[in-house]
């Protein structure tokens, strides 16, 4: 899997700046796939095959409805107001659309298929399809565009920025309770009788 995003990266031709957040581009393609892979993955440049192959989390060669959900960024929180009615009404009309034979997964040859006949990924209006997990969208989302790998404590100031570090900090202080939690002894005194099976 690697060796594919490694590919996909090198096709990528993305200037990545350290600037003022006033200066996003706010355009909107006309395709999806095409925004998504600008927004979500920093490429530019990619073609059915390897969008498909990206998508394919699972490497089965099919395009399962959980992975539709995925790859359209429902299961991200940012989509947390979309209702599962809504879920399943996008997964029937990506399927109806690059799953004529009704199987109930897209596969690769009917997705190469459908895209070379010009069948595109539908705008649903959810967004570019945030999938990552929350370093990931961080990193591509912000640290990448206004940070650099030379970037001192002090100048992760940004909202965003506070907001992740603080993510952290929570989910470190969780790890922690859980570890402890754990190491604790049993007490057999402590537990109270009804807990107990009768003899």
């Amino acid at each position: 899997m690697r060796g594919i995003v490694t590919a996909l990266l090198a096709l990528a031709t993305v200037a990545y700046s350290h600037g003022n957040h006033d200066q996003e581009d706010t355009s909107v393609e006309t395709d999806w796939a095409t925004r998504h892979m600008k927004e979500e993955h920093h490429v530019n440049n990619f073609d059915p095959a390897s969008f498909f192959t990206l998508h394919d989390y699972d490497n089965s060669g099919d395009w399962s409805p959980d992975e539709i959900r995925k790859t359209y960024g429902l299961q991200d929180p940012s989509n947390s107001h979309v209702t599962e009615s809504q879920k399943e009404a996008l997964v029937r009309d990506v399927l109806s659309q690059f799953d004529p034979a009704g199987t109930g997964s897209v596969s690769r040859d009917e997705w190469m298929r459908q895209s070379q006949a010009g069948k595109r990924l539908p705008d649903f209006g959810y967004g570019p399809g945030h999938h990552g997990d929350i370093e990931y969208e961080y990193e591509i989302h912000h640290f990448e565009k206004y940070h650099s790998e030379d970037s001192t404590e002090e100048e992760l100031n940004h909202p965003e920025d506070i907001e992740h570090f603080k993510l952290h900090d929570e989910m470190d202080l969780a790890q922690e309770r859980l570890e402890k939690l754990e190491s604790m002894q049993i007490v057999e005194a402590n537990i109270p009788q009804k807990f107990f099976r009768s003899r």
